[in-house]
């Protein structure tokens, strides 16, 4: 994509892309909750005539591009203005035909669950679950974070690690139930080494974390991209093609929805002549990273 075609994208469009409504409207004003952070009143402004924004919060706007590069800074993506054209065209222009979803994957979020904290991981309760599924605190530390989260029906709070994702949603879990609140997204965790030519496709955050620990918490060379749920394949794409991988490592499920997803990968990886190699011997035969690693970790 030029970049004459990329202004010509309506800022509106490309909210919506990624999971985001106006809040409110008035004529050519639209206010968004900040897709660049954390907020509870709706401070990013957007007019739709000039098709520019600014962020209240951050102090700082521009047109689409520069929002983009913005975006993708956060994500902790590449976020030069090749980065933000590349990452338009995948999401505008793309013909890329990843369509398996399992329905069990595409339930709609809970609405009675509201965000009250996140910070760093602290409660003692949940290190201990973290321990009890193999992963120490310290790897944790780098990727989770501590959330409290207000039910609105049972009028109770309660305490999970969580994950934050690319819309700004949390996957999160304890020792009783998972779930997310926010939009559903992937997470995307630079490597260590700047423009890597390897990404590394896990199924949640837990698996990733494990496969960090059979390394003895060294982290990945490469980059990571955590789907969070198996329906968000097709958006993990639009942060593959055409930035230069060239090794796809997946780390799915080793059941029938794992074993469908593994194939869809294959074809897209295949269209962009992106090798592909299937983790899945080195775990098996359990069910995922995870398990794997709580085996080994118990001997």
């Amino acid at each position: 994509m030029n970049i004459e075609s990329a202004y010509a994208i309506p800022m509106s469009e490309i909210l919506s892309k990624i999971g985001l409504q106006p809040v409110k409207k008035k004529q050519h004003d639209h206010w968004y909750y900040s897709p660049l952070r954390n907020e509870k009143t709706p401070s990013f402004h957007v007019n739709t005539a000039k098709n520019i924004w600014y962020d209240f919060g951050e102090g700082r706007g521009g047109d689409n591009i520069a929002f983009v590069c913005a975006y993708l800074k956060s994500s902790g993506a590449g976020h030069t203005v090749s980065d933000a054209l590349r990452w338009l065209h995948n999401m505008f222009h793309s013909n890329i035909s990843i369509q398996f979803i399992p329905a069990q994957d595409n339930r709609p979020l809970d609405s009675s669950l509201v965000l009250k904290s996140v910070k760093p991981l602290t409660h003692i309760a949940l290190i201990q679950y973290l321990e009890s599924r193999g992963i120490s605190e310290p790897v944790a530390q780098k990727y989770l974070k501590e959330i409290r989260v207000f039910n609105k029906n049972s009028q109770k709070e309660f305490f999970a690690i969580a994950i934050k994702n690319e819309d700004g949603g949390y996957d999160y879990r304890n020792f009783y139930f998972k779930g997310c609140i926010k939009k559903k997204s992937i997470t995307f965790v630079r490597g260590t080494v700047p423009k890597p030519d390897r990404i590394h496709i896990f199924e949640g955050f837990m698996d990733f974390l494990s496969a960090i620990m059979q390394q003895a918490g060294k982290e990945f060379d490469g980059d990571t991209i955590i789907l969070n749920s198996l329906s968000c394949m097709r958006e993990a794409t639009g942060y593959i093609r055409n930035y230069g991988y060239r090794v796809a490592y997946t780390w799915l499920d080793n059941d029938e929805a794992g074993k469908k997803a593994a194939l869809a990968f294959a074809e897209f990886l295949r269209n962009e002549q992106i090798r592909h190699v299937q983790m899945n011997a080195h775990y098996a035969p359990h069910k995922d990273v995870n398990e794997f690693h709580m085996a080994k970790h118990s001997l």
